[in-house]
């Protein structure tokens, strides 16, 4: 965090302060005083007759904070200047101004902290806050700044209750305002039990580290160390107080009269000295012009103070201005890892997720697939059925008429022996003859009707195998499609591996059922040529007995010649016999 950054933290909280209507806008008087205030504790020269100018009245009424960042960023924090003002009188400005409209302490007296301790609180606030307005501070930072004033305490934080306290408490911007935190704090929920004056010194003691860059100071009392004088050679006991560039040292801990400092850098160094000239726990540090000789009260505060000038030294040789500026950068890229992390994780989960989505999906239409090759396979089986049965219609219709054709020849026969018989009984086997002629005629008619019946089985046998067809392209279709879908899913779901195999089997036997559906129809075509030369054989014996009929019906009388017969008796029906046999063929 640079100085223009801190700056406009603690000047946000002054442009709130003046937004009495909270429009996001302030009159240009306000502005006008808060400028010059600014340019004052900044220790900024300005004109006056300038501020006055710029800031006049006029009809364009209130200024946002979008209007007065210009001003801000060309006129006065551009021209600041880092040591040439002193930034606690800055901080005290800007806290007046917030403090009288948001600060509300306990009105009975009953607050943990004083009002300079609220002060202290608001600008380790600010330090700790995220770069971003509203200004919030995140709950690793409430709770590693509440940790440090109890470890300057001597008390453990309870962070389960501090984890009650933040889910309870509403969060704007994911983090508290510097009120909300305030309140906390007063509230004593955290710090039950401890008197304000113990509170007070762990509060200066945390601002002193994290705001003035205090990396280590004595404490009392025991606090003080021994230094050896450099003209006299003597030892003086002195306050030290240590900085990342400097190590200054007072004649007494309220540091009014400074005795001197050591400058820190990159080239110096700090090293333990054995005991001598009867003082103990000794060490010194080396700078490029001179070395500094100091004694602690005892080996532990030795080594704190030896501890914290090689970490000031690190801080120099590493270019590195404060050591909480660089802990607070390292916190929040933590802070910023664990989101990612965190994001890498719900970016993992939603992606598992979305495929467990894609693997219910794909069993649902697997499923379908499933569905759909069963209604294929029972649309198969009725079609086969209905094929059977009209199968078996058609052979029952054979073998009736077959049984016909049968009676007709054995009614033939009989009549023929009674015609033998009884010679002189024509006239009533002329009629018997006419009676047969109609039985022969409707036979005929039998016989066209079963060439017809016979051509529309045919074509009946024409559309199944049409049908077969279609559906065996269906079938091929579908295993296509099967295929391709096997290969696309293999490489995603290994899982599905054995309900594509069983699927596999099934297709396989739905092939069998189509084998043996070309059996049964093969079997058929086999039934129906036995029928049809069954006919032709019939037909063959119609001729046969019509033959042996015309030669019966010319008689031979005694003394006549068989060709002289050919004038009388049934030659009348001979040309009807003809048609028949030509309708036969």
């Amino acid at each position: 965090m640079d100085l223009r950054a801190e700056l406009l933290k603690s000047i946000w909280y002054a442009f709130t302060a003046l937004d009495v209507e909270k429009s996001g806008k302030v009159s240009k008087s306000q502005l006008k005083v808060l400028s010059h205030n600014l340019y004052t504790v900044l220790c900024i020269p300005h004109d006056p007759v300038a501020l006055e100018e710029h800031f006049r009245d006029d009809d364009d009424g209130p200024v946002s904070s979008q209007g007065y960042m210009p001003y801000l960023n060309k006129y006065i924090l551009d021209k600041v200047e880092e040591g040439a003002f002193v930034k606690e009188n800055f901080d005290e400005l800007c806290w007046t101004l917030t403090a009288k409209k948001n600060y509300k302490p306990d009105r009975n007296g009953n607050s943990v902290v004083s009002h300079q301790d609220a002060f202290k609180l608001w600008c380790l606030f600010n330090f700790l806050s995220e770069d971003k307005y509203p200004l919030v501070m995140v709950p690793d930072e409430v709770e590693y700044l509440l940790k440090k004033i109890c470890t300057a305490m001597n008390v453990e934080l309870n962070s389960c209750e501090l984890d009650d306290y933040l889910s309870q408490e509403p969060q704007g911007q994911g983090g508290l305002t510097v009120w909300q935190f305030l309140d906390m704090v007063n509230s004593g929920r955290f710090l039950r039990g401890i008197e304000q004056e113990a509170i007070s010194m762990a509060v200066e003691e945390v601002y002193q580290e994290v705001i003035e860059d205090v990396l280590k100071q004595a404490r009392s009392p025991r606090g003080y160390l021994w230094k050896k004088g450099q003209l006299r050679r003597n030892w003086s006991e002195r306050w030290f107080t240590l900085k990342p560039s400097v190590l200054s040292y007072y004649m007494s801990e309220e540091r009014k009269e400074k005795k001197g400092s050591i400058t820190l850098d990159k080239h110096c160094c700090v090293e333990v000295l054995p005991d001598r000239d009867g003082k103990r726990c000794m060490f010194c540090v080396k700078t490029s012009s001179r070395t500094y000789e100091m004694s602690a009260s005892d080996t532990r505060q030795r080594q704190e103070w030896t501890l914290a000038i090689q970490t000031a030294i690190r801080l120099q040789a590493e270019g590195k201005k404060s050591l909480h500026k660089d802990l607070k950068q390292k916190r929040r890229e933590q802070r910023e890892q664990r989101e990612q992390r965190k994001a890498a994780k719900e970016e993992e989960t939603q992606r598992l997720k979305q495929l467990q989505e894609e693997k219910e999906r794909k069993l649902q239409e697997l499923e379908l697939l499933k569905e759909a090759q069963r209604q294929a396979e029972i649309l198969l089986q009725e079609e086969e059925q209905r094929r059977r049965q009209q199968h078996e219609e058609m052979q029952r219709t054979l073998e009736i008429q077959l049984r016909e054709a049968e009676q007709a020849r054995a009614s033939m026969q009989a009549e023929m022996v009674l015609k033998e018989a009884e010679a002189e009984r024509q006239r009533k086997r002329i009629l018997e003859l006419e009676d047969m002629q109609e039985r022969l005629q409707e036979a005929l008619q039998q016989e066209v009707k079963a060439r017809q019946d016979e051509e529309s089985v045919r074509y009946a046998q024409a559309r199944l195998l049409a049908e077969e067809e279609e559906k065996l392209k269906q079938l091929m279709k579908l295993k296509e499609e099967q295929e391709e879908y096997i290969i696309k899913t293999q490489r995603e779901k290994q899982v599905l591996k054995q309900e594509m195999e069983n699927k596999n089997k099934c297709l396989e036997e739905a092939q069998k059922q189509l084998e043996e559906v070309r059996v049964n129809r093969q079997r058929v075509d086999q039934d129906v040529m036995a029928a049809q030369r069954k006919l032709r054989q019939a037909s063959t014996n119609v001729k046969h007995w019509n033959v042996q009929m015309n030669r019966l019906m010319h008689p031979i009388g005694p003394g006549e010649k068989r060709t002289n017969v050919s004038g009388g008796g049934f030659a009348g029906y001979q040309p009807l016999l003809s048609q028949r046999d030509s309708s036969l063929k």
